[in-house]
């Protein structure tokens, strides 16, 4: 079989953010994958992939316009990052506080008595500069953003670039590369939400998930990892074994409590990329996601509410979709137990996270 290259990104005018411009780029071909990413907050507005009978679909959630995006960055606005890039720091850090080379540094806090996701204002609230293009290896947008010394309470001027890019098989690659002149603290990913029914459908409890792992991270009330990491086995968090998002999601158990759902970080398990995998029973879709990275965190959209209207026009609700965020463990700056996340001068920051979007009459055995 041949596989035709990938027609250029085409490009539009999306709105303004202050006195930017934000443009979207449409990355695939038609018929098969097909991904619009936005320069505001690297944002993926929608993905389209076909059904087990050829139908496109948009699979992941986002807002029609770029005011919804703009008002949901807001100080006064309960933040869910659909679609964005994060950075510095994606997750928690306690207290908002972290030492490195016995400098003490803060970075505001935005999550209760935490930092969350780069604070407030994060890489998901910046326009990026970017560079669409097609080549042997598919259509691709490139994103970078320099991020001045004490951006957000960071030390270090870092420049960050991410690519996006729909390969010539049809699945979405997203690639990480990070410099900096001063000792620093990174972890980044990326915060798309998944329903494989098509977004704005209803609730992902029905879908099957499968994680890589034999560990996560029990947390604390804030949602920071507490002690070392636990085993899954016997768990409510094993998914080792494939399981619907919505199994157990009504037991008494603690963890599901203090998360009011899934909310954690899973420990993947050494010696394969594989990270996850997801089905849809309504529609077929199959979603398979290998990374790089050491940790993935599963959240259910515990905290997804009705006041959110996606691109189309429904409004969402509690689990009307669910993320799989490839990173570095949380609070990691806080624990040198945990896989490091300090990027010095010399050094470069990589990571790659792949997505592949197929269909399946029933879920795939572990």
């Amino acid at each position: 079989m041949t596989v035709l290259p990938l027609p250029e990104p085409t490009r539009e005018f999306f709105g303004r953010a202050g006195d930017a411009d934000v443009h979207r780029y449409t990355l695939g071909r038609p018929g098969g994958l097909t991904v619009r990413v936005l320069d505001y907050g690297g944002v993926i507005q929608s993905l389209e992939a076909p059904d087990r009978d050829g139908r496109p679909g948009n699979v992941v959630l986002g807002f029609p316009t770029l005011d919804g995006y703009v008002a949901n960055n807001r100080p006064d606005a309960a933040r869910v990052f659909l679609g964005a890039l994060i950075g510095r720091y994606a997750n928690r850090i306690a207290g908002g506080t972290f030492t490195l080379d016995g400098v003490l540094h803060r970075v505001p806090v935005n999550n209760g008595k935490n930092s969350l996701h780069g604070g407030p204002e994060g890489f998901d609230t910046r326009v990026w500069s970017a560079a669409a293009f097609a080549d042997a290896e598919g259509a691709a947008l490139r994103l970078t953003l320099i991020s001045p010394d004490g951006d957000q309470g960071y030390p270090g001027r870092l420049t960050t670039e991410v690519t996006y890019r729909v390969d010539p098989g049809d699945r979405l690659r997203i690639t990480y590369r990070a410099t900096t002149d001063a000792p620093t603290v990174v972890n980044l990913t990326n915060h798309t939400y998944w329903n494989l029914a098509g977004e704005g459908s209803g609730d992902v409890h029905e879908h099957w998930l499968t994680i890589n792992a034999s560990r996560f991270c029990p947390a604390d009330e804030g949602l920071l990892p507490m002690g070392d990491p636990a085993p899954v086995e016997g768990t409510p968090f094993d998914f080792r074994t494939t399981t619907s998002i919505g199994a157990r999601l009504g037991e008494p158990d603690p963890q599901l409590v203090i998360g009011q759902g899934y909310d954690h970080n899973w420990v993947l398990d050494d010696g394969s990329p594989f990270a996850a995998r997801a089905w849809d029973p309504a529609s077929g879709r199959l979603l398979t996601m290998w990374t790089t990275e050491p940790g993935l965190q599963f959240y259910s959209g515990n905290y997804l509410t009705e006041d959110l209207a996606g691109t189309s026009g429904r409004r969402y609700h509690r689990g009307a979709g669910f993320a799989l965020e490839a990173q570095h463990f949380p609070d990691s700056p806080n624990r040198p137990d945990f896989p490091s996340t300090v990027l010095r001068p010399g050094e470069v920051y990589q990571q790659e996270t792949v997505y592949e979007l197929a269909t399946a009459d029933r879920p795939p055995v572990a």
